[in-house]
């Protein structure tokens, strides 16, 4: 069942809110979506946006300032909470970098997290349809993008279902989580020591296993003074994947520029530009 939690106008178009008991989590998910005007009338392109380590299905709605160009370009927003949320596993509120509002967008195989912490099947199996069939979305264009450990969770979800997106960009994305320590940790917890299954997880070891997966393009933003860039990041490792793979890739590189969502509110409307771009029918 589909609960509308809230409800409000913004930009000509509406701006909700929704829970629903989520089958592959075993828990009620919230997530959000913004449903610009044309979509009273006409099926929508359909981003999908991960958020980072922390956030929940509001923060990119509440700090990202999106709505605008959503609504101008005439493009339907949904964000995912981040994690399953009152799992009753001990330990998974205790550190802001794993657990609850840290699911890394993969499906766990390692108790006691493979309980509820199934993120991949329910963004790609149930999400991603329930949209589709409640609102009126074209399941022809179908993009997905984030930042941060969502821009991780974009870049690994496209390139292991690129049937089901056809663009992808990401904003600070963490490109190669086998080889940083927030990757490294999450891993190890939900996954185990398979550092083969772990590079299934990994954007940048999945690119270099494909061939030109996105013929129009990638686009990743990175800002120069983020203090996660040189220790967590790592683009430079998606961007070698990318050139290896034949993919064509805008790694833009912003002076200045640091981690949060002053970044993110700089270059969304670009993002939503590209992929309207890419989503032509």
């Amino acid at each position: 069942m589909l609960e509308i939690t809230s409800e409000q106008a913004c930009f000509g178009g509406v701006q909700s809110f929704y829970r629903h008991d989520a089958e592959a989590i075993g828990l009620p998910m919230r997530f959000s979506i913004f449903h610009p005007p044309v979509e009273d009338h006409e099926l929508v392109p359909v981003l999908f946006y991960l958020a980072g380590l922390t956030c929940t299905e509001e923060t990119f709605m509440i700090k990202a300032g999106a709505q605008r160009a959503a609504a101008q370009y005439g493009v339907m927003l949904v964000a995912p909470d981040t994690s399953p949320r009152d799992t009753g596993i001990e330990g998974a509120t205790a550190e802001w970098d794993f657990g609850e509002g840290a699911g890394f967008y993969l499906d766990a195989t390692q108790p006691p997290w493979q309980r509820h912490f199934k993120m991949e099947s329910w963004i790609v199996n149930e999400l991603r349809p329930l949209v589709l069939n409640e609102f009126n979305a074209d399941p022809e264009r179908v993009g997905i993008f984030g930042h941060s450990m969502g821009g991780h969770g974009a870049l690994v979800l496209a390139l292991r279902h690129p049937e089901l997106f056809r663009s992808v960009s990401a904003f600070a994305p963490i490109a190669a989580p086998t080889r940083c320590p927030w990757g490294q940790k999450a891993f190890r917890r939900y996954l185990g020591e398979d550092r083969e299954l772990w590079k299934m997880h990994d954007a940048s070891e999945l690119m270099r296993r494909q061939r030109t997966p996105f013929p129009e393009g990638i686009l990743v933003d990175q800002g120069l003074q983020d203090q996660f860039l040189a220790e967590q990041l790592l683009p430079e490792e998606f961007e070698r994947a990318c050139a290896e793979a034949g993919q064509p890739l805008r790694l833009r590189r912003h002076a200045g520029y640091e981690h949060g969502y002053f970044f993110v509110q700089s270059f969304v409307e670009d993002h939503i530009a590209f992929h309207r771009h890419a989503l032509a029918r």
